[in-house]
């Protein structure tokens, strides 16, 4: 498709001028490449096509797609909006600049779209104005003319050049009028037109010695623009040889990597004049302004050197005129093209056109990292590049068009693993010796919830003393997440649970972001040893991702506990039940056994016993750690029949506590010999206190009541069987040793009372001290009498005392009441 676009613009009524500008379209669409020809030194914001509805694109998302302009070549002429994909001109476009004599002028961008990526190459012909002036290389030029020059001869003058191209460049010469001269052409082996000046009357220098004329050059545009140079003829002596140069054009090959002062040729002319007129010196006499300090003449000898450094990439063909000039002033002028042979030394540049980053880490294989352009300034195969990554990572590089290449995902990237990734590519060309490049890209991978919260210890636990501090931190747990961000951030809580139908939340708390666990309560080591919940941590990651770890709290026993002394039993004023010890007792004889427990544990309830006051140190000894109290010697007459001894239990706790018992000690053989004993009010300076007698009277009537109640039971159970009476019991000498264990089930430590026990005991505590302990139940208050014959069969049968050892066994049935102050023992 083609067109031509005429802008036309009206001025003013009066001198109305048109000014018509032509812009040259053609629009070409094959496999994404377009061509548009263009007039150039175009204004700034000239639109020169649509290139987004030529190339089919939607112009609606132009935006969103990032569409974009970029060129190879140094300055970036164009651009193109997003909003409607105009293609317009942003700087000045001096196709003489940009391509010199070139025929043709093309210049290469590449439109660039994301999402998807695609590349299209737009190709944008400059087309020649008429917008630069011929120019001649000096505003004066002095000919030396023989007056005995023959008519027709002809002098060449120096061509004006013209940057243009075609019609805009020089179309003709003409010379001011005179009388002696006329204007001719010559035209050489390239096609250039060179004017000159032909002799048409003889001269005579003594008329007229120098001749000023004007030569003007016109170009074929429109307007016609003109330069001129003034020609100075200066008349001389007779000099009728020009110097010759053994060719009219030189061609020379130079490679771009020539030092400086390199020889180009050495320019040689002669001259068949002798003297002075033969004497040559040699001089440009047109050299591109680019070449000015590129090469040098020596004047003497014609040697042409390399001045300056050369450069493929940036000049590749210089056009240089050199003449002659001999004494006499006779000029003779060479052609000289020099073509700058391009080598390698130019390594590959790499443009990173796009880059995504950071990168999803679950982005599959494939997907696209960045956009890659590869461009060697080099020619043929010195601009051959190839790119490759020299490490193995998840990256890969596929060729696209043109010299791009697409970085892309070659497998699975996890961030955890490697967060951050330096990517080396390395562009090479095919020159000899290869020259490459390197280009680092720092990929950084952006982090998703894939990772759950990780605890330091698959389970903890933790050991506290009791009677803590409700509120202080108990212990702390940590989890770690490998995520970044949010999704590292973990949060800790408790998991809903009971503990003895109470809730956790009643036992602990824990801090939502330190994972700091605090008591809510006090713990006590007696009620709870131990207890375990489950804390679980998230984290912020959408969706969160949680795990839980068991916390196991251990109650450390502090020795909070005194002991507490099970037997024998005292009443609120510390009385305890009398003893018996009968008179015939020997040494060893164990009268009683100090019974009791420690709530505490482990070493806090180690208990030992010992006397805290004994009358006679000899006569008792308490064991230290059975609590039995056995007689230290033979009884003797004129010991006393009452004996008071006090026994201090304690701990093996730090701080140590203790508890104490005061044991009554009648020495008798029987109760009715123990009565008088247990009524007789002690000495002291109390004796005649109303309270003890009236504790006497009481005592008296309750055994009385206790002798009766016997009496009648021992008659009742006379009648059913040959059972010893009552009162035959009593007589026989024998005194229960009780040994107790502290049963584990009860809860406060201490026995309910009035309780009935029936118990089992030997009479030498290194025999099985306790055979059976069982508690009966509903025991009425009102009758403190077993009237039962003996235990159950069943009871019996628990016992753990040995068959061959139940001859040394008497089982008693033991009946306590603190109230009453009184202790009864049955015979079974």
């Amino acid at each position: 498709m083609s067109g031509i676009i005429q802008y036309k613009n009206t001025e003013r009524t009066m001198a109305w001028q048109v000014i018509s500008l032509s812009v040259f379209f053609f629009c070409e669409i094959a496999c994404g490449q377009i061509q548009y020809s263009i007039l150039e030194e175009m204004k700034q914001g000239s639109i020169i096509g649509n290139a987004a509805k030529d190339l089919g694109l939607d112009t609606t998302n132009l935006e969103i797609r990032r569409l974009q302009v970029t060129s190879q070549n140094k300055n970036n002429y164009f651009n193109i909006s997003r909003e409607n994909g105009n293609v317009y001109v942003i700087d000045r476009i001096d196709r003489e600049a940009i391509c010199e004599r070139k025929e043709i002028c093309l210049l290469n961008l590449e439109l660039l779209v994301e999402n998807p990526v695609m590349v299209f190459h737009i190709k944008i012909e400059i087309i020649d104005v008429n917008d630069n002036y011929p120019l001649f290389s000096k505003e004066l030029f002095n000919i030396a003319m023989s007056e005995s020059a023959s008519l027709g001869t002809h002098f060449v003058l120096e061509n004006a050049r013209d940057a243009d191209l075609g019609s805009n460049s020089i179309q003709s010469y003409s010379l001011s009028s005179n009388q002696h001269f006329k204007l001719g052409e010559q035209i050489t082996t390239q096609g250039i037109k060179y004017p000159e000046l032909v002799l048409e009357k003889a001269l005579d220098r003594e008329k007229q010695s120098i001749y000023d004329l004007v030569l003007t050059a016109s170009d074929g545009g429109e307007p016609i623009k003109t330069g001129t140079t003034l020609i100075k003829v200066v008349v001389q002596d007779v000099n009728d040889n020009f110097p010759v140069f053994n060719q009219d054009t030189y061609r020379i090959s130079l490679n771009e990597s020539v030092p400086i002062g390199f020889l180009v040729h050495h320019l040689n002319a002669t001259d068949k004049d002798e003297g002075s007129n033969a004497e040559i010196t040699y001089s440009f006499s047109h050299i591109p302004e680019k070449a000015r300090n590129t090469f040098s003449i020596d004047s003497l000898t014609g040697e042409l050197k390399i001045s300056g450094a050369l450069d493929y990439e940036v000049f590749q063909n210089y056009d240089i005129t050199v003449e002659a000039k001999d004494g006499g002033g006779l000029v003779t002028r060479c052609t000289i093209l020099i073509e700058i042979v391009d080598i390698n030394d130019n390594a590959p540049k790499i443009v990173i056109k796009s880059l995504f980053s950071p990168i999803l880490e679950d982005s599959s294989p494939g997907t696209l990292v960045a956009l890659i352009n590869v461009n060697d300034l080099d020619s043929g195969n010195n601009g051959e590049v190839t790119c490759h990554i020299p490490e193995t990572l998840p990256f890969k590089l596929i060729s696209s068009s043109n010299n791009y290449y697409k970085l892309i995902t070659a497998s699975f990237i996890d961030r955890e693993t490697t967060s951050m990734y330096n990517v080396t590519i390395i562009a090479e060309d095919e020159g000899s010796p290869s020259l490459s490049t390197k280009k680092n890209i720092k990929l950084l991978l952006s982090d998703i919830n894939d990772n759950r919260p990780t605890f330091q210890k698959t389970s903890y636990i933790e050991y506290i003393p009791e009677n803590n501090t409700p509120g202080s931190s108990i212990c702390s747990v940590q989890a770690s997440d490998f995520d970044d961000g949010e999704n590292a951030q973990v949060q800790y809580s408790l998991l809903n649970m009971n503990i003895n139908n109470i809730p956790i939340s009643s036992y602990v708390s824990i801090n939502l972001e330190s994972g700091v666990v605090y008591s809510q309560r006090t713990f006590d080591f007696e009620q709870l040893r131990e207890f375990q919940f489950h804390v679980m941590a998230k984290d912020r990651g959408s969706p969160p991702l949680s795990s839980n770890v068991t916390v196991r709290i251990c109650i450390i026993d502090k020795n909070d506990n005194a002991p507490k002394i099970l037997y024998p039993t005292q009443d609120s004023e510390g009385t305890t039940i009398f003893e018996f010890i009968p008179h015939s007792s020997d040494k060893g004889y164990l009268v009683t056994k100090v019974i009791a427990v420690d709530a505490d544990s482990g070493h806090n309830a180690w208990l030992s016993f010992n006397f805290l006051d004994v009358p006679d140190s000899s006569l008792f000894i308490i064991g230290q750690h059975t609590g039995e109290i056995r007689t230290g010697r033979n009884l003797q007459e004129i010991d006393s029949l009452r004996q008071k001894v006090v026994v201090m239990v304690r701990d093996n706790g730090v701080p140590s506590l203790s508890a104490t018992v005061t044991l009554n000690l009648i020495i008798a053989e029987n109760f009715q010999h123990a009565t008088p004993e247990i009524v007789k009010k002690p000495r002291g300076p109390d004796t005649s206190s109303n309270v003890t007698f009236y504790l006497v009277i009481s005592i008296a009537l309750i055994s009385l009541l206790f002798i009766m109640t016997v009496i009648v039971t021992v008659i009742a159970k006379c009648k059913k069987s040959n059972t010893p009476s009552a009162f035959e019991a009593l007589d026989k000498p024998w005194y229960p040793q009780l040994s107790l264990k502290y049963p584990s089930q009860f809860s406060d430590g201490s026995l309910p009372f009035p309780y009935s026990y029936d118990v089992c005991v030997t009479l030498d505590s290194r025999q099985n001290e306790i055979a059976y302990l069982k508690p009966i139940q509903n025991v009425p208050t009102d009758n403190l009498i077993d009237t039962e014959d003996s235990v159950p069969e069943n009871d019996s049968a628990q016992t753990s005392v040995p068959s061959e050892s139940l001859k040394q066994v008497k089982c008693i049935t033991l009946l306590i009441d603190l109230k009453s102050k009184v202790v009864f023992f049955f015979h079974c």
